[in-house]
């Protein structure tokens, strides 16, 4: 059955990049429980089991100071684990997000779950990281907002990407997701396209 958790509308993608985790992090045993038993509710087929299983997790979490909830984008569901401190009456305050490195997305179902999905998530952010070295952070921010897209709505390494899901990424994802600043608003195409070259790849937009 479905999982009930709140799914704070417009909220951001959120996966760490290749600066390296913060130390506030949930312990991995506490993230693996959470993906453990966001999975069992989700298959429970009595409401009274699903809601438990949930109250545990969210108990685990909030003795981290983390909460949770499920988003579905188009070709998986998507379990996020982010601070509390980030949300409001349930709705995320993106003002309270100064590291978006503390947010956690864990594949739930879908294309590229497990070893494939997570393969093509580490060369993604090898692309980001070679951006950043490149081009500097805003493109990096951008391209990351990128390695998101790619990876949770088509589980696709970003070089694979079709002139069609990259527009789809500039005129849809990235204004409803990324939450850019306007200095990286201002350059995104410029970003893709370098996303691309970093590999010595054509960027199909071109």
């Amino acid at each position: 059955m479905p999982d009930e958790s709140p799914d704070p509308s417009e909220a951001p993608d959120v996966l760490a990049d290749d600066d390296g985790d913060p130390d506030d992090l949930p312990p991995e045993s506490v993230v693996e429980e959470a993906e453990r038993l966001t999975k069992l509710a989700r298959e429970a087929i009595v409401d009274e089991e699903a809601d438990a299983y949930r109250t545990d997790r969210d108990e685990r979490l909030a003795a981290n100071d983390y909460t949770a909830r499920v988003r579905e984008d188009e070709t998986r569901d998507v379990l996020v684990l982010h601070p509390e401190e980030w949300t409001e009456d349930g709705e995320i305050r993106t003002d309270r997000i100064e590291d978006v490195d503390r947010g956690i997305e864990v594949p739930l179902s879908g294309p590229g779950e497990g070893d494939d999905w997570e393969a093509i998530e580490e060369y993604n952010r090898e692309v980001v990281a070679d951006v950043r070295e490149e081009h500097g952070d805003d493109h990096a921010a951008n391209v990351s907002a990128l390695a998101d897209f790619m990876g949770n709505h088509y589980a696709k390494p970003i070089h694979d990407a079709t002139a069609d899901e990259l527009e789809e990424f500039l005129d849809e994802y990235y204004r409803r997701n990324a939450w850019p600043t306007p200095e990286q608003r201002e350059v995104v195409e410029k970003s893709v396209v370098a996303a691309f070259e970093v590999a010595d790849e054509r960027c199909p937009l071109e």
